[in-house]
Order: C-alpha cells, then structure tokens, then sequence
C-alpha cells in the first residue's frame, strides 16, 4: 500500500513539476542511474548494502520495490531535480535539500520497517551516498564522460568498504 501511495505522489510530482517537452535533455542522465542501480543490484545480489520491505503485500518484495524505484521514482526526481538546478551560489543549498529530502524520506521508511540496512550499511553512509548522487547527476548532465570516469573509484571504495571479494558472490 505504502509503494503505491509513494508512486502516486511522484505520477503527481511528474505531472505538475516536469517540462516534459525537454525530457530528451534528461535521458542519458536517467540513463546513467538506471544502468548504476540495476548494475549494482545484479552483481550484489546477494550481499546487498540496503533492502525494501514491504509489509502489506506478501509478494511485493525488494525487487519489484526497487525496479519501481529505478523506473518510475528516480527518473522523476531527477528531470525535476535538473530542470530547477540553480545557477550560482545557490547551487550548494538545493543539493543538501535533496540530499536531506531524500535521507528524511529513507529515514521515514527505516523506521516504519520499510527501508532495511545491511552489511554495516547505515543512515550516515545514506547521507554520503545522497551526497555523491546528486553531484554527480549534475556532473553528469553536463559532462557525461567526466562523470562515468569519476564514478569509477567512488565504485572501487565502496566495493573495498562494505563487499565481499567478487569470488564470494552468486
């Protein structure tokens, strides 16, 4: 119940705060998390650093949550999220607000047992996880190659952090 609610907000929040005539300009961007997030979640499968829960539905599980996520929730927030980016001095109070919007929000769903922590994975991690992904969905916007390029080491220290050895996995 909880995933639909979440799901009509954003169909709202789409509907009302995208400039769906420019969402071409948004697409590799979009792009770029939906290859990340799903990339992530295949090859960690089994040693996942997060979980979705869902407690209504007995076969809604953290796949289907996530592809929710990945498809239909991140997509909006970032074709809003670029569309009113900010030029200037202002640009370092609209991240911290998505960063603090979207830990609120994750925080929100810990407590109601909705959001899991796993593998030493924990709300100050979350933080800095917001952090570098709002940077580098800008980064990104405007300079693609720098940004999969600088992504890379990001990748390799949280595989160092919080993962087994890759012979390890499924």
């Amino acid at each position: 119940m909880y995933l639909l609610l979440v799901v009509v907000v954003y169909i709202l929040f789409a509907i009302y705060f995208i400039d769906w005539k420019n969402w071409k300009n948004y697409y590799s961007t979009i792009q770029y998390f939906i290859i990340s997030n799903l990339l992530y979640n295949f090859i960690f499968y089994q040693h996942t650093l997060w979980k979705y829960h869902a407690v209504t539905i007995y076969w809604l599980n953290h796949t289907l949550i996530d592809l929710t996520f990945t498809f239909i929730i991140v997509p909006t927030v970032i074709m809003i999220y670029l569309r009113y980016y900010p030029i200037g001095k202002k640009q370092l109070a609209y991240v911290a607000i998505w960063v603090a919007y979207f830990t609120s929000i994750e925080w929100l769903f810990y407590k109601k047992g909705l959001f899991l922590y796993e593998n030493g994975w924990n709300i100050l991690w979350s933080i800095i996880f917001n952090i570098i992904l709002f940077t580098f969905v800008r980064i990104h916007y405007k300079r693609p190659l720098f940004a999969l390029l600088a992504s890379a080491p990001i990748i390799i220290i949280l595989l160092f952090l919080f993962h087994p050895t890759l012979s390890e996995l499924k």
